[in-house]
């Protein structure tokens, strides 16, 4: 008897264990049923959840264009006002050399001493110079120079005197100038061939 006993036990045991299964399956299946169905009952609920999140991201959206807008505006005004300031500044110290080229024609106007004239305007040519060098634009050396079309332009081509000046310049018509390492103005020159 102790076995059939034992048996009984292991059957109910396992009969309680799939009973439980069951029971558990039932309850899975209507809780997902139940899910299913507040999905199925609440599809506004998501429409609108959705249609929220897409206006804060309108929202979000407007308001970064808004900023880039405004920093497009203010960079543009800044450039503008150190495009004008940058002007304002180089006009301002070239005018001491106006007023001396205008003492200058007086001058000559009056019919001074020539050699006073000649060292009058020789001084006023340095003080441009040195503006010139203060604001970083240079001469472009030519003359003997190979020629480069980064820095010539080529008026006329001259038979070389000797056979080492092919090529190079041979004379200046026209200075040029740089200011820091861009060309401002192309040396006009005569190149040998």
């Amino acid at each position: 008897m102790p076995k059939k006993n034992k048996q009984n036990q292991n059957e109910q045991a396992k009969a309680a264990q799939q009973k439980e299964a069951l029971e558990s399956e039932a309850m899975n299946e209507e809780q997902q049923t139940k899910q299913k169905a507040e999905e199925e009952v609440d599809p506004e609920k998501k429409i609108a959840d959705l249609e929220a999140a897409v206006e804060h991201e309108k929202k979000e959206y407007m308001f970064l264009m808004s900023d880039f807008e405004t920093f497009r505006r203010r960079t543009v005004k800044e450039k503008a006002e150190l495009i004008k300031n940058g002007t304002e500044s180089a006009m301002r110290d070239l005018l001491p050399v106006v007023d001396d080229l205008e003492r200058a024609l007086d001058a000559i106007n009056k019919g001074g001493d020539l050699e006073s004239l000649k060292e009058g305007v020789n001084l006023i040519y340095n003080k441009f110079v040195k503006y010139l060098e203060s604001q970083h634009v240079t001469a472009i050396d030519s003359t003997g120079k190979d020629f480069d079309t980064d820095l010539h332009e080529a008026v006329t081509m001259f038979p070389a005197p000797d056979p080492s000046m092919k090529g190079k310049v041979i004379d200046t018509t026209i200075k040029g100038y740089k200011i820091n390492d861009k060309v401002l103005r192309h040396a006009k020159v005569v190149v040998g061939s």
